[in-house]
């Protein structure tokens, strides 16, 4: 069974939620989809608008993504290895706050 995609309202709460974590607060930025003349910020409309057409079109794309495993490798394997943190230039930066 395929998953249902999400409705506007759905997407609408998702980003709001996420904007919030963050500290962004949406309703600072002027109803509707007309810019405020005197800043220049968009319409709130316009923003969730432009908001929920990048999480349809983007968050799907980069979620199925794989890295290539090199020529030979078992499927099983090579899906491991995708789930894999990548290297770092200096992995102590990350890893010595951890102890």
């Amino acid at each position: 069974m395929a998953p249902t995609p999400p409705t506007d309202a759905e997407l609408d709460v998702l980003i709001r939620a996420r904007l919030a974590s963050l500290g962004i607060d949406l309703d600072q930025l002027p109803p509707g989809t007309t810019a405020d003349p005197q800043t220049g910020s968009p319409g709130r409309d316009t923003v969730l608008a432009s908001l929920r057409s990048f999480v349809r079109g983007t968050v799907g794309t980069l979620a199925a993504y794989q890295l290539p495993a090199p020529a030979g490798t078992d499927p099983v394997v090579a899906m491991a290895l995708s789930q894999q943190p990548a290297p770092m230039l200096y992995p102590s930066i990350s890893t010595e706050w951890q102890k």
